[in-house]
């Protein structure tokens, strides 16, 4: 499946919540990440930020397309990927 996870994390949880989501998933914009991943792979990482945010101050919304062949995105700018600027 094809996931989009968008979140608001206070920050001194963000970058813990950021480098779990870089292993499972493309960071594409500040505070986005999207792509392919099994639906155990997902419970896995939900699971780990589950253990770091804190449910009162923190939100985390996951997006889930079953179908990736249904997906169309258009990008109006320049399109980034954060996980490339870093070697």
């Amino acid at each position: 499946m094809f996931v989009i996870i968008t979140y608001d994390i206070k920050i001194e949880r963000i970058n813990r919540v950021r480098k779990l989501l870089r292993k499972f998933l493309t960071w594409t914009q500040n505070s986005v990440f999207e792509g392919k991943i099994t639906e155990a792979k997902l419970q896995k990482c939900l699971s780990e930020i589950d253990s770091i945010i804190d449910k009162k101050e923190d939100s985390l919304y996951v997006y889930r397309i079953q179908n990736d062949k249904n997906i169309k995105k258009d990008v109006v700018g320049e399109e980034k990927n954060f996980d490339e600027l870093f070697i």
